[in-house]
């Protein structure tokens, strides 16, 4: 875990409790969710607050809803790779539950707080943001998100009068109600790429194109 998560616990039994669903018993990660939904929302909140001055409260809480909503934390879970660590009781294994946006949502909530518990909020909020620097980089610095990444991306690319980007579909798993798919987008002009993931292709393909955005416009 420690080179996905960046975080090596002094109790490594707060970070299997984050993994654990309640499927499978007690202890599970219910109180950790609980407390790593606050933990969260407060480290996107003062993020947002910092890097948009000028932005008023309704467009700062629908970034920050933007940035926390189940799917976008789903996503985070796929990147850390918790999904095949997810201790999940037989009947969620059976139904692929390590795939459900859902319970991965919960359980990134529940690693952000077992780490907060483990070594405090200043060493928490330095694992944590890096998660989420692709997607706060995609939305537009006036504090108002009402272009998708895909959108931005092609619009950054016409201006500067390079070609488009191409999306490729690299994988698709799951059964038809816990798809998961797996896109890479690459730019010609420079030559770069970029990878996303999601419960849908077009999920996906805007996560790639946020990724885009943040190596083509670094903070």
């Amino acid at each position: 875990m420690k080179d996905r998560i960046s975080h090596r616990f002094a109790d490594p039994a707060l970070l299997a409790q984050a993994l654990r669903h309640r499927s499978a018993g007690v202890p599970h990660n219910e109180r950790l969710e609980f407390l790593g939904d606050s933990i969260v929302n407060m480290l996107v909140a003062q993020t947002l607050f910092e890097r948009w001055p000028k932005a008023d409260e309704g467009a700062l809480t629908r970034a920050r809803s933007t940035l926390v909503c189940e799917g976008a934390l789903a996503v985070i879970a796929r990147q850390l790779e918790l999904g095949p660590r997810l201790v999940l009781g037989p009947g969620e294994l059976k139904s692929g539950g390590f795939r459900r946006d859902s319970i991965l949502a919960d359980a990134v909530e529940a690693v952000i707080a077992a780490i907060y518990l483990d070594a405090g909020f200043d060493a928490c909020r330095q694992v944590v943001l890096p998660w989420f620097e692709a997607s706060i980089a995609a939305l537009p610095a006036t504090g108002k998100p009402d272009k998708d990444p895909k959108t931005r991306l092609q619009e950054w690319l016409q201006a500067r009068q390079k070609p488009l980007p191409h999306y490729e579909l690299i994988s698709e798993s799951g059964d038809d109600h816990a798809k998961h798919f797996h896109v890479r987008c690459t730019l010609v002009d420079p030559t770069l790429a970029s990878e996303g993931e999601g419960t849908s292709r077009r999920i996906a393909e805007q996560q790639a194109a946020a990724a885009a955005l943040a190596l083509l416009e670094p903070k």
